[in-house]
């Protein structure tokens, strides 16, 4: 069990190590890992588990890395996604987006916020936790996977295929602003693919255009999210047309075929089932023969060559606020002095989705940074909160007591 005596010593192991804490921090931002090319920023991040001591320090089949601490019997694994989205227009960013910045005490740069600010804290509050005795009974696993990729692809191949462990309880990093969350909605991708017959423009009542046919389903997304399920805790279905394709002979004929790409958010209460239903429902009677809703598949190599297949469905989940691992997690919050707060959820998705939705693994969120900058060129971090999270991570496997 964890005091307050206790506590004050991680602190000051973490103030200790501040500047190398954030230094850390800069040099993973610094390293690209874009469209989940992680090999790079992983060998940073190995390079640094391996200089604290961590065992195991290996990149996985589909290249994630990952390091362990500890030989007890129950797993514990602290999940950091570490590829980020691309940076758009390079013009849009008034400094490197990379290099970034440092202003009032916040970092900007790609990564800062979506993921890369829950990395530091994690690998330094294990090897702090593992320093003092605290890890008795455990085992933890950093995870710095690629999520960006496949929500929940990463987590679903360290229980299935590589290392084929199932942890007991899981700790995301994903941007709570140093709250504990407990849960998000769940999504499915969809693509409706509408065919029509091409012809001369000129002659354009030869053929039949395919991007027309889809006006009414288009029309219908629009107007369908207030009919969409709610929950009071994960609230209000979501529904977005996020891409559209059109395939032509040319921009003087009328388009054979349209297709476009849906991202529905689904709350409790609402089954990938009745999401179909739902679009397949705005297709006018007349077009059912030619325009078809289907669930997306995924099946894209890694950076290794490794290839997973996995529909492209994730399931909402929560876990009570009255579970032992919310509990530890909002213990451990006091303890290091952060104000009292409820726990939360996220509004968009995570790898929870695979390893408390799909593997019914409790998980919760804890990191730093707000969500609403993710993947925004004003992404940043405040370097104090990526700091002060190493404290919790250090805590929190002391609180959760014995099975």
């Amino acid at each position: 069990m964890i005091d307050n005596s206790t506590v004050q010593v991680i602190q000051k192991k973490v103030q200790a190590s501040s500047a190398e804490i954030v230094q850390f921090m800069r040099d993973i931002c610094a390293i690209p890992s874009m469209n989940s090319q992680l090999k790079d920023v992983g060998e940073r991040i190995a390079a640094e588990m391996r200089k604290l001591g961590f065992e195991d320090v290996r990149f996985d089949k589909m290249g994630n890395i990952m390091g362990k601490v500890g030989h007890g019997s129950r797993v514990m694994v602290y999940d950091s996604h570490i590829d980020t989205v691309g940076v758009g227009d390079p013009t849009s960013w008034q400094w490197d987006p990379f290099k970034g910045k440092i202003e009032n005490g916040m970092l900007y740069a790609r990564g800062a916020c979506d993921e890369k600010g829950s990395t530091p804290g994690m690998i330094y509050g294990l090897s702090f936790a593992r320093d003092l005795g605290l890890l008795e009974g455990w085992t933890v696993y950093y995870f710095g996977n690629m999520e960006e990729w496949c929500d929940g692809i990463a987590p679903n191949t360290f229980v299935e295929v590589d290392p084929k462990v199932k942890p007991d309880f899981v700790v995301i990093g994903e941007p709570t602003k140093m709250q504990v969350y407990r849960g998000h909605k769940g999504r499915i991708e969809l693509k409706v693919t509408a065919k029509g017959k091409s012809a001369h423009a000129a002659s354009n009542h030869l053929g039949d255009n395919a991007v027309y046919k889809l006006l009414p389903v288009i029309e219908g997304l629009r107007d369908l999210e207030p009919k969409l399920g709610d929950h009071p805790f994960l609230g209000h279905g979501k529904i977005t047309l996020s891409d559209m394709k059109v395939s032509t002979a040319s921009i003087n004929a009328v388009p054979d075929e349209a297709i476009i790409f849906i991202d529905r958010r689904m709350t409790f209460g609402e089954t990938k089932e009745q999401a179909i239903a739902q679009v397949q429902a705005l297709i006018p009677e007349k077009d059912r023969g030619s325009v078809v809703v289907e669930e997306l598949f995924y099946d894209e190599p890694s950076y290794t060559g490794f290839v997973f297949p996995v529909d492209k469905y994730f399931p909402a989940w929560a876990i009570e606020d009255s579970h032992p691992l919310v509990q530890a997690g909002q213990k451990s919050r006091a303890l290091i002095g952060l104000p009292d707060g409820p726990s939360g959820k996220w509004d968009f998705s995570t790898n929870g989705i695979y390893w408390a939705g799909k593997a019914g693994i409790p998980s919760i969120g804890f990191g730093p940074g707000d969500e609403r900058v993710a993947h925004a060129v004003l992404e940043c971090v405040p370097l104090d909160d990526v700091v002060k999270a190493t404290e919790f991570y250090a805590v929190l496997p002391g609180l959760l007591g014995d099975k």
